[in-house]
């Protein structure tokens, strides 16, 4: 049940992160949604069960869980923008 928990915190934690960074993404909502499920995922294996910093159920959860999406987020914009050539 806890892997299910953070799969959907992970879909509303990355439209948060949309939210909170705004612009064109080359992937669309799809990978918008994909990142924010693996920065719950992150932030659910380091912050509660390597460095214990919060439990289950906790408010801390969400705040974690948006900054490894927003996190994601900004390094897949920046390996995803250097990959594109423009031809004249």
């Amino acid at each position: 049940m806890g892997f299910l928990w953070t799969l959907i915190i992970g879909l509303v934690v990355g439209a948060i992160a949309k939210l909170i960074m705004p612009g064109r993404d080359p992937g669309g909502i799809i990978v918008t949604m994909l990142i924010g499920i693996a920065g719950a995922f992150i932030a659910t294996l380091i912050g509660r069960n390597v460095l214990h910093l919060y439990g289950p159920g906790e408010g801390a959860q969400w705040i974690a869980s948006i900054l490894g999406a927003v996190l994601l987020l900004f390094l897949y914009r920046v390996f995803t923008g250097r990959r594109r050539t423009t031809v004249p």
